[in-house]
């Protein structure tokens, strides 16, 4: 049942790109509050890259999968005293927001195997989320691309949850702008990083290279177990 849901939601994507006449962008996986066995489960069904939202549930996942060869994504809010932890246990870090992690993530990864960077930019300046604004990410994208560790892949965002699609389309606009202003800076970024479960079809029009998925895949998020998480910033 598992690999039908794939095959579904993988051709939604494709219907998506087709209308827009875009490529097909990379599907992210999102398995916060989900058991090992769900990701085991689609991992059969031939999905490799999962997204976490917590540091610590990460790791316990990873562990419990470590014969499965999977591209594990951070793409929940970095604390600092974590950097250390996530540097060793991801192969991407989606949320880079603020020039005090580059150094932090980069000095405990190998140069030899970087890390794959994202900026989270916060595109709608919304009090409520984290991601540095628009005009901070060329700073912040030269920091990363300068520390040998890490490797600057691109930009996330979560636009704010208009109920107008029209409104949701003008941010995922915006991002595209940033990111091909990114890209004449950087010309081997390759990811945009934006579009979930409720907007994905609009991320892809937009040009979208990565949409981050949950609900469609994995159906209701699960309530996390109290300690079984980072613990608030």
């Amino acid at each position: 049942m598992r690999a039908d849901v794939l095959r579904e939601t993988l051709h939604r994507i494709g219907n998506a790109a087709a209308a827009a006449g875009r490529p097909a962008p990379r599907l992210l996986a999102v398995a916060k509050t989900q058991p090992a066995t769900a990701v085991a489960e689609l991992a059969a069904a031939g999905q490799r890259a999962f997204g976490e939202n917590y540091v610590q549930e990460a790791a316990a996942k990873r562990a419990a999968l470590a014969g499965l060869d999977l591209e594990w994504h951070l793409i929940g809010h970095l604390q600092s005293n974590k950097a250390r932890d996530a540097a060793a246990l991801f192969d991407w870090v989606q949320t880079v927001d603020r020039p005090k992690l580059v150094p932090a993530l980069a000095r405990h990864r190998d140069p030899a195997r970087p890390l794959n960077v994202l900026i989270q930019v916060n595109i709608d300046d919304e009090a409520s989320k984290h991601g540095c604004r628009p005009e901070e990410v060329p700073a912040l994208a030269a920091a990363v691309a300068a520390a040998p560790s890490l490797r600057l892949r691109g930009l996330m965002a979560i636009p704010a949850p208009h109920p107008q699609p029209e409104r949701r389309r003008d941010a995922f606009r915006r991002m595209r702008a940033l990111f091909d202003a990114l890209r004449e800076a950087h010309p081997r970024a390759d990811t945009l990083s934006m579009g979930m479960s409720d907007d994905y079809a609009l991320a892809i029009a937009e040009g979208a290279t990565m949409v981050r998925i949950g609900t469609a895949l994995f159906g209701p998020r699960r309530r996390r177990e109290p300690g079984a998480g980072d613990p608030a910033p």
